[in-house]
C-alpha cells in the first residue's frame, strides 16, 4: 500500500505520540492508552482518522453505477443511510474496502491509507458512459470519529455517516484543529484499534491479505449482498456460499498477558499441543492491548482448525473465539 503523506495538524496536541506504519500521519495515542478507551467506550471523545482516503462521486448515475462495482446493494440507497462495500478480483479477493454514505448529491467514502490512488484509478477506468465524477478529496476534507453514545454536537456543514459503531464525520481538514478544541478528549488510532478488535470488525491489509475472500472474514451481509446483480467476483461469492467452505476463518483471541510483547501481524498460529516448532495453521491479524480484556487479537486460521483448541500466537498462549464458523 502507499503511504499517505498528510501529517495531521492534531498531532501539536499535548501527549500526542505520532502512529507507525499504515496509520502513520495521526496520533498513536495522547499519553494515556487505557483512558482513551475507556472514554470511547463511554461515548466521549473522538478519533482522528484524517489520514484515511476521502473519494466522493458525483453525478445522477452515482448510486446505479456503484451498484455495478462494488459487492453492496447501492441503487436504493437513501440519503444519510450509511453502508460498506468491497471491490473484488476476478477471482473474488478483495481489493478495495469502501465505508459509504450518500448525503443526496454526493456519495462519500472513507478508506484504507494507501489505497486512494490505485481506488481513484480503478473507478476511473470504469466510467463509460454513465454520468458520474469521482473525486479524491482528502487533500481538503478529513474523517473524524465520534464513539457510540456520543451526544457531541455535528459541526454544520459535515457530512454524518452513523453506524451502529459510532459515527464517522466527514468535515473541511481546515476545521480539524477548531473541531478538536470543542470535542476533547482526543484519542488516538491505538484505543480505536482495540473497540474495534474486540468489535470482530475486520481491516483491509490487517484480516485480509491478496487472497482474502469475503466469507473468510464474516464481511457477508455487512459489505456483501447475497441478492443483487452481478459485479466483479460474484462467481466465487456464490460458490462459497453455496457450498459453504471457504478456506479459513476469522478468530478472536484472548492472548497470555502475562507475555510482555504483543505478537505482531503475521506471527504463526500453531496448536499448543504441538508447541512452537508445530504445523503453522494461521497468522495474527491485529493484536491490541484492552483495557478490559487484556491482551487480545483476531487471527485467520484454517478452516479444520478445531474450534476449541487452544493455540500458540508466536510464543504466546492463546485462546480463540469463534467469529466465522468453520
Amino acid at each position: 500500500m502507499q503511504r499517505h503523506s498528510t501529517t495531521s495538524p492534531l498531532l501539536s496536541l499535548p501527549g500526542a505520540v505520532a502512529a507507525e506504519g499504515r496509520d502513520e500521519g495521526v496520533a498513536a495515542h495522547y499519553g494515556d492508552l487505557f483512558r482513551e478507551q475507556r472514554a470511547l467506550a463511554d461515548g466521549r471523545g473522538f478519533v482522528d482518522l484524517s489520514h484515511r482516503g476521502v473519494i466522493a462521486v458525483t453525478g445522477d448515475d452515482r448510486l446505479s453505477w456503484l451498484h455495478l462495482l462494488v459487492t453492496q446493494h447501492m441503487t436504493d440507497l437513501a440519503p444519510g443511510q450509511a453502508t460498506e462495500a468491497l471491490i473484488l478480483s476476478a477471482n473474488g479477493h478483495i481489493e478495495h474496502a469502501l465505508y459509504l454514505v450518500d448525503d443526496g448529491e454526493t456519495v462519500w467514502a472513507h478508506v484504507e491509507p494507501g489505497t486512494r490512488e490505485e481506488l481513484v484509478g480503478y473507478l476511473e477506468s470504469m466510467k463509460f458512459f454513465y454520468r458520474v465524477e469521482v473525486a479524491d478529496r482528502t487533500d481538503d476534507i478529513a474523517v473524524v470519529h465520534l464513539p457510540a453514545g456520543s451526544i457531541a454536537e455535528v459541526p454544520e456543514g459535515a457530512v454524518v455517516r452513523e453506524t451502529p459503531h459510532g459515527r464517522d464525520l466527514f468535515l473541511p481538514r481546515a476545521d480539524l484543529e477548531s473541531f478538536a478544541a470543542s470535542h476533547g478528549p482526543a484519542a488516538g488510532i491505538l484505543a480505536y484499534e482495540a473497540l474495534r478488535v474486540e468489535a470482530h470488525r475486520p481491516r483491509l491489509g490487517f484480516e485480509t491479505d491478496h487472497r482474502t475472500i469475503p466469507h473468510e472474514v464474516g464481511l457477508i451481509g455487512s459489505a456483501v449482498h447475497l441478492q443483487k446483480g452481478c459485479y466483479r467476483g460474484q462467481e466465487t461469492v456464490a460458490r462459497v456460499q453455496n457450498l459453504g467452505k471457504p478456506p479459513r476463518r476469522l478468530v478472536f483471541l484472548h492472548l497470555d498477558g502475562s507475555e510482555v510483547l504483543l505478537p505482531g501481524h503475521g506471527a504463526p498460529l500453531r496448536l499448543a499441543a504441538d508447541g512452537e516448532e508445530g504445523r503453522q495453521l494461521g497468522f495474527v491479524t491485529s493484536s491490541v492491548r484492552h483495557h478490559e480484556l487484556g491482551p487480545i487479537a483476531l487471527a485467520l486460521v484454517k478452516r479444520n482448525v478445531p474450534v476449541d483448541a487452544p493455540l500458540i500466537a508466536g510464543t504466546t498462549a492463546a485462546a480463540q473465539e469463534t467469529v466465522v464458523e468453520p
